[in-house]
Formats: structure tokens, C-alpha cells, sequence
């Protein structure tokens, strides 16, 4: 009879040590390691592997750098532009308007109060523009509608919105004005209503008036008009008092 053999069974896995408490030494040692990792990701930050910090936005009293101010926009009939080009276009400044969407009631409101006040604003040299991130055609369709007698800017990038500080964020445009003379300092640059926006630019306009005709020296008189006068003067002088020729009187009538 055959002899049967028995398996013998496998021993028992070892159990796992229990795990150690770290240690104070470890826990420092780990700390000073995110420090290192925290210190090395700021130091790249300086040394300009993140994004450049975006320009502040201009104010009034700046002077701005006009090249290359806002990039490139294109005129509602299709002309490419720069705000470099209009300053220089002008005779003593720029002066733009933002709407958020052509032909809605507050920018048409807007378009058409700068509209009726065109002339006034403009004697003394400014240039007026709308600005917006419609397409040319629908800006020109408003310009047609509504009888503008500016242009209409068109910027879908928003790149010269951003620039004067009238971009929403994340997406959008501030309702608002900028103004800027022909050495690119910034004379307006605020946000408003749409009459508001036009009464910034009235009162700008008034008060470069005002100090206009104070630096206007007074008008020199013509020579001939001035010896005309030396003149009067003159015989003024040499014609005797009533008193003189009562004397002259007496004295004739005692010589007889």
C-alpha cells in the first residue's frame, strides 16, 4: 500500500514592524525643504518665467508713451489706425468715447449727445471718436442711422480699451472718456454716463478756453493810431487854461 505524503503547510508572512513616530529632526528637516521649494518658485517669478505685470492704468496728468499705445484699431470703414496716427491727425488732441454695443438705447444716447454738441467741442482742435468692440459693420450702420459726424473705432481685441483703462473684466467695455493732447498727456480718463462723459469733455474744453485767453497778450495799438494820439496830446497841452486866458485878457487890456 502506498504511503501518502502530507504538504506541509506554508509558515505565517512575518507581521510589518510598526511604523516609526517621526521624529522633531524630521519634521524640521521637512520644513526647511518647502521653504527651499517656496523661495526657488518666487525667486523664477522675479526672474520673468511668469506673466509681465499689466501697465497701470493712465491718469490724468500722465504722459503717456504714444507709440505703440493700444496697439492697432481699424476705423469703422476700414482704415487700420493707431491712437499714435489720430494724435497726430489732430490739431491739439484726442478725445475718445467708449460704448459698450453700438445701437443700443444708452449708447445711442450716448453717440448722439456728442453728436449735438459736435462743433463746440471741436473749435478749439479736438478730435472726437467712438470707440467700441463691434465689428465696422455694425459700427457703420450706427454712424448712418444716428448721422455721426466722427468715426467710429473698432477694436474686437480691446487692446486700446485695455490700454486706457475702460475694459471690463472678464469681458465687456466701461462706458466712459479719455483725453489726450498731441505730447500724449492724459486729460481725461474716467468712467461716466453718457451725458457725463459729455460734460467732461464741455468742461475741458472751457477751461483749456479760459486758460487760452489768459496767456493772450493784450492787443498792440497801431502805430499811426498811437502818434495820432501823441499828437492830440500835444496840442491838449499847448491850448491855455480858462484861467490862463482870462489873464491874457488883462493883461491886453492894460497895455491899451
Amino acid at each position: 500500500m502506498p504511503v501518502e505524503l502530507r504538504k506541509r503547510k506554508a509558515p505565517a508572512p512575518a507581521p510589518e514592524p510598526p511604523a516609526r513616530k517621526q521624529s522633531k529632526t524630521s519634521k524640521v528637516a521637512a520644513k526647511v525643504k518647502e521653504s527651499v521649494k517656496s523661495k526657488t518658485a518666487k525667486s523664477a517669478a522675479a526672474n520673468g518665467s511668469s506673466k509681465p505685470a499689466k501697465p497701470a492704468k493712465p491718469v490724468v496728468g500722465d504722459t503717456i508713451t504714444l507709440d505703440g499705445f493700444g496697439g492697432e484699431v481699424e476705423t469703422n470703414d476700414g482704415t487700420k489706425t493707431t491712437l499714435k496716427a489720430l494724435v497726430d491727425e489732430s490739431k491739439s488732441g484726442v478725445v475718445i468715447f467708449t460704448y459698450p454695443k453700438a445701437s443700443t438705447p444708452g449708447c445711442t444716447n450716448q453717440a448722439c449727445l456728442f453728436r449735438d454738441s459736435y462743433e463746440p467741442l471741436t473749435e478749439g482742435g479736438l478730435a472726437i471718436y467712438g470707440l467700441s468692440t463691434d465689428s465696422p459693420k455694425a459700427n457703420t450702420t450706427f454712424k448712418t442711422k444716428q448721422k455721426l459726424p466722427y468715426p467710429l473705432l473698432c477694436d474686437p481685441s480691446a487692446t486700446l480699451i485695455d490700454a486706457i483703462g475702460l475694459k471690463k473684466s472678464p469681458k465687456g467695455t466701461t462706458r466712459g472718456v479719455f483725453a489726450v493732447d498731441k505730447d500724449g498727456k492724459v486729460l481725461l480718463a474716467e468712467p461716466g454716463s453718457p451725458a457725463g462723459t459729455v460734460n467732461a469733455v464741455k468742461k475741458l474744453v472751457d477751461e483749456s478756453e479760459g486758460a487760452a485767453a489768459k496767456e493772450e497778450p493784450a492787443a498792440e495799438e497801431p502805430a499811426e493810431e498811437a502818434d495820432e494820439k501823441a499828437d492830440e496830446k500835444a496840442d491838449d497841452e499847448a491850448k491855455p487854461t480858462n484861467g490862463e486866458a482870462s489873464e491874457e485878457k488883462k493883461d491886453d487890456g492894460s497895455a491899451e
